[in-house]
């Protein structure tokens, strides 16, 4: 015992110049980014420019696999089971805080089975309908919504996504009842509207705005405490009808829990400097998108702070998973 006591310092040491060394020469083989939502939205196009972006300045490939289903459950999982050396990381956003009180069965939990990275960027959601629907504003979708309760319809790209949440706290809001229609992606979901199959949904700004602009769909307002800037004419859901509304969609990146910290960090620096750069920022801007900065400790803080948040938002609107 006492030989075991007097090897401890000099295994704590080795270890920690391991976990320094392995942090000066990451990465030296590839990186898996996990997106567990569908193509096309905006965990996966965001997840995609940070990929090149690293691939660029740390000279090793940075891929993009889209992993979706189960309300972002099965993505999540996988790298949960993942080894935490840095290799596979998590797109995430404010599914998972919201899931870890809407799927409180599902097989990880956020904060015991992954570390916080880095947050990625914050955007507004924008709310639409088909053509087809007979309401040129907000108020006049909320008296159809009411006139017929339990015949609209709105979709979403599953169960504990920002635009499910943005519909759910729209109805306990405005006192309608409208119907949830999940989808197995943000690109089907918003699919179905352009369609015409569902009329309503809430989706982000950056993959909205082109079908608004060609009239594809009528937007009816957005869910940010200010106009957007790449919407100027569309007036927030607050100021339209429905006074204190706000929600957005942020995202971020986690990595299973154990991955060294001197790895985290140079991620998280690596990732903030990408997003410093003028070009990121312009190129952001013109989507609607707004890039967001915190430590790892300070982004640890952020999710246990927003999954009390959304805690609340489903216990009081309702929500549940069909």
């Amino acid at each position: 015992m006492f030989r075991l006591l007097r090897a401890l310092p000099i295994v704590l040491v080795a270890c920690l110049t391991c976990a320094g060394a392995s942090a000066e020469d990451y990465p030296n083989r590839p990186v898996k980014i996990i997106v567990p939502f569908g193509a096309g939205g905006p965990a996966d196009l965001y997840a995609r420019v940070l990929a090149q972006h690293l691939s660029d300045t740390l000279k090793q490939s940075f891929i993009v696999e889209d992993r979706p289903g189960a309300g972002s459950v099965i993505g999540t999982d996988a790298v949960a089971k993942s080894a935490p050396d840095g290799y596979t990381l998590l797109a995430m956003s404010n599914t998972h805080t919201t899931n870890e009180s809407l799927l409180p069965n599902k097989p990880f939990q956020l904060m015991r089975d992954f570390v916080a990275v880095t947050p990625i960027n914050s955007s507004d959601l924008v709310m639409v309908v088909h053509p087809s629907v007979p309401a040129n504003n907000l108020q006049e979708f909320i008296a159809l919504a009411k006139a017929k309760p339990g015949e609209l319809n709105y979709a979403s790209s599953g169960p504990g996504t920002p635009y499910h949440m943005a519909g759910e706290l729209f109805k306990a809001m405005s006192g309608t009842d409208i119907v949830h229609v999940p989808h197995k992606g943000s690109g089907e979901a918003r699919n179905s509207v352009l369609g015409g199959h569902v009329q309503m949904m809430f989706d982000a700004v950056p993959t909205m705005a082109e079908n608004i602009k060609s009239g594809q769909v009528r937007a009816l307002g957005v869910s940010g405490t200010k106009r957007s800037a790449v919407l100027p004419d569309v007036p927030t859901i607050a100021e339209a009808g429905v006074p204190g509304y706000e929600s957005t969609i942020w995202l971020g990146l986690m990595a299973p829990i154990g991955t060294p910290k001197p790895i985290v960090d140079k991620l998280n620096t690596e990732i903030a400097t990408i997003m410093r750069r003028p070009d990121v920022v312009q190129s952001w801007a013109a989507q609607g998108a707004e890039p967001t900065f915190m430590t790892p400790e300070e982004f640890q803080a952020f999710l246990r702070q927003d999954i009390e948040k959304w805690a609340k938002v489903v216990k009081v609107s309702g929500a549940k998973v069909e």
